[in-house]
């Protein structure tokens, strides 16, 4: 699971947000309303999509109900006119910690239990205040037993 630590560079993201809980989790709406409109974006870098999770600072994990935002967007050049109803964000330069997810989505909930019940705690890292997200590749498939992505989780 656990693949690297590495230094991920600035990345300017374009897409659509919405707020959430673990437990009121809204991911399976708000990619339903990014798919149909991703062709509305110019100066995509790559075919990546980024799933990314910006929680307040102090955000307790282990609470289903504590809200954060969610995004589904897409890597853009310097130069774009951001649709309407979309929004810009930028992910900061950091340190992350990045392991692999092998497997449907549906079955991520146990990659993370491992990242922040057992990896976290026992690696001499802290979890740092920068935006949290996953980079849906070539090898995603979203429920398909074979699907794979990438979780980049900040540390410091």
């Amino acid at each position: 699971m656990f693949l690297r630590t590495e230094t991920f560079p600035a990345k300017t993201l374009v897409g659509l947000h919405l707020n959430m809980s673990i437990a009121h989790n809204k991911t399976f709406e708000l990619w339903n309303s990014f798919m149909p409109r991703r062709a509305e974006i110019n100066n995509i870098i790559g075919s990546e999509m980024y799933s990314m999770q910006v929680y307040k600072p102090h955000h307790n994990m282990a609470n289903l109900q504590a809200t954060f935002e969610k995004w589904a967007a897409v890597e853009v050049g310097d130069t774009i006119k951001v649709p309407e109803g979309m929004e810009m964000i930028t992910i900061p330069t950091g340190k992350y910690a990045v392991f692999l997810h092998k497997g449907p989505a549906s079955e991520g909930y146990k990659t993370f239990q491992y990242i922040f019940g057992s990896w976290l705690p026992n690696s001499g890292y802290q979890l740092d205040d920068r935006p949290h997200f996953e980079i849906l590749g070539e090898k995603y498939r979203n429920n398909d037993p074979n699907s794979e992505e990438e979780i980049f989780i900040p540390i410091r």
